[in-house]
């Protein structure tokens, strides 16, 4: 079983997660692609972050229609501090060492990957698949093997989609009291205004 494993926030999930996951299931041949909300990502630990509930709500909303797409809240329900190692061993317990694990990030985690914790450990656990992000460029693949030996041979680069979408922007634009549609799933924005989260009336 081919696996593709996509964490974040996803405060709130948008368009773009759904159409990156979409791209890696037709690209690689996924057999399925597991969303993972994250429940204190401690590199965002100064950041506030909407309660679990919403936010693992919201997935399972924006998920609902592709039977490709499922979600797990293995991180929701550990404590302290969540980590993608941690992560990545648990699922490879539970889906068989057999499964390959194809982990899903953007250029800007992965660039963030040498100060994640046990980033070597990661690479042979999971076939790296890194994306395009808005205001990053294209991460230099030699400057990582200096941390990450290896790093190359488990990597896979899609150049695209290339959309600018961000939960930021999401967020930035509900407070503002502008339109996020065509930016999520209508049944997430219906969601996000029914429980009035990032300031929506």
């Amino acid at each position: 079983m081919k696996v593709g494993i996509m964490g974040g926030t996803f405060d709130p999930i948008h368009l773009a997660h759904l159409i990156i996951a979409e791209e890696a299931v037709c690209k690689l041949g996924l057999d399925r692609v597991v969303f993972i909300p994250a429940s204190h990502p401690w590199m965002k630990s100064d950041h506030k972050i909407t309660s679990t509930d919403h936010r693992l709500a919201m997935v399972k909303l924006a998920i609902n229609a592709n039977p490709s797409f499922h979600v797990s809240g293995i991180e929701l329900e550990r404590s302290g501090p969540t980590y993608t190692v941690d992560t990545l061993e648990q699922l490879w317990k539970e889906l068989g060492y057999a499964a390959s694990m194809y982990l899903l990030v953007g250029w800007d985690s992965l660039l963030d990957m040498p100060k994640w914790k046990a980033p070597l450990r990661i690479s042979k656990m999971a076939t790296i698949v890194t994306f395009p992000r808005p205001g990053y460029e294209k991460p230099d693949i030699t400057s990582l093997e200096a941390d990450i030996p290896g790093l190359s041979e488990r990597l896979v680069m899609l150049d695209e989609p290339f959309i600018g979408i961000s939960s930021t922007a999401i967020r930035r634009k509900i407070a503002s009291g502008e339109s996020i549609r065509y930016m999520v799933p209508e049944t997430v924005r219906q969601y996000i205004a029914d429980n009035r989260l990032y300031g929506s009336l």
